[in-house]
């Protein structure tokens, strides 16, 4: 393992260190406008949600590590506190990739990267029309982080009103996100897209109480198959199947044929029961994954 301190690099192997490490981030595009009228477009991977009540998104327009110079957004928030932050779909990556282009003050991101600008409901700066999901925000306080080359200033932003396009919405009017279809941030020039294999599911520990890691038997604990990813689904049930369901589960057809074709070889028996208990989990049953797990030669 490799140590390093902020001042063992200079700024930009440092700034690069730590966008390659801390990803995949989300990505603010950012609609703003200045005091006379000129609008700015611009996307920041320094973003995420911070408070639901109130509703608080905050992103971090950092100064140039080149030349220690703002950025037009940061300008614009200070002389007209109002911006439209939209999330960024796979459909629109390009164009977003190309409105971060360092053009003049001035000049429109909205018509350079083909963007179509529709009037905000409660703000100045307008929205895309293509993004699936804006915010519009009053900015309540810009809080600059540093003076030098790649400090940041974040802007804490009140949410007002959300856009959302229904048709990204499930059965249950929920965001789906296989619709929303996001586009993450990397270092370099990487990015990530959260849809198909990319997404799965993980049940929250919030309303019950799992029994942990530490109380898995030592056997399973200690296995040469099983991962973290799934001692830790392990762990998240409020109990063990009963001696009678671990029972009558050892009475199937692929379990008693495991059974005796390795009654002789509790090495192989082992092995074999905990990987087809791998399968079994990760394909989302963790109970029968136990049932498996619990049999006895």
């Amino acid at each position: 393992m490799k140590t390093i301190y902020p001042k063992d690099l200079p700024i930009p192997e440092f700034h690069a260190l730590l966008q390659g490490s801390i990803a995949p981030r989300p990505i603010a595009f950012a609609s703003t406008i200045d005091g006379d009228g000129n609008v700015n477009l611009s996307p920041f991977s320094f973003f995420n949600l911070f408070s639901t009540n109130p509703p608080i998104l905050i992103f971090s327009p950092s100064r140039r590590v080149r030349d220690n110079t703002t950025k037009h957004t940061l300008e614009n928030v200070y002389e007209v506190p109002e911006v439209v932050i939209h999330v960024v779909h796979y459909g629109m990556v390009e164009q977003m990739s190309l409105a971060s282009t360092e053009y003049p003050k001035g000049v429109d991101e909205f018509v350079k990267a083909g963007f179509t600008p529709i009037p905000s409901t409660h703000v100045k700066p307008p929205r895309i029309k293509e993004a699936r999901v804006s915010f519009e925000c009053k900015v309540n306080e810009v809080k600059p982080l540093g003076e030098s080359g790649g400090s940041g200033n974040l802007v804490i932003c009140e949410v007002l009103c959300v856009h959302v396009d229904e048709q990204i919405l499930n059965e249950k009017g929920v965001i789906d996100p296989h619709k929303l279809d996001l586009v993450a941030r990397l270092g370099g020039n990487w990015y990530s897209r959260t849809n198909g294999p990319c997404l799965f599911e993980i049940p929250k520990p919030l309303s019950t109480m799992g029994i942990g890691v530490d109380q898995i038997p030592d056997e399973i604990r200690n296995s040469p198959v099983l991962t973290g990813n799934n001692l830790g689904r392990l762990g998240n049930v409020e109990s063990l199947p009963t001696d009678e369901e671990v029972s009558a589960f050892g009475k199937s057809p692929v379990i008693e044929e495991m059974r005796v074709r390795f009654q002789n070889d509790r090495a192989s028996w082992i092995d074999h029961l905990h990987r087809y208990a791998q399968e079994v989990l990760e394909a989302g049953d963790v109970k029968k994954a136990w049932l498996v797990l619990l049999q006895k030669v």
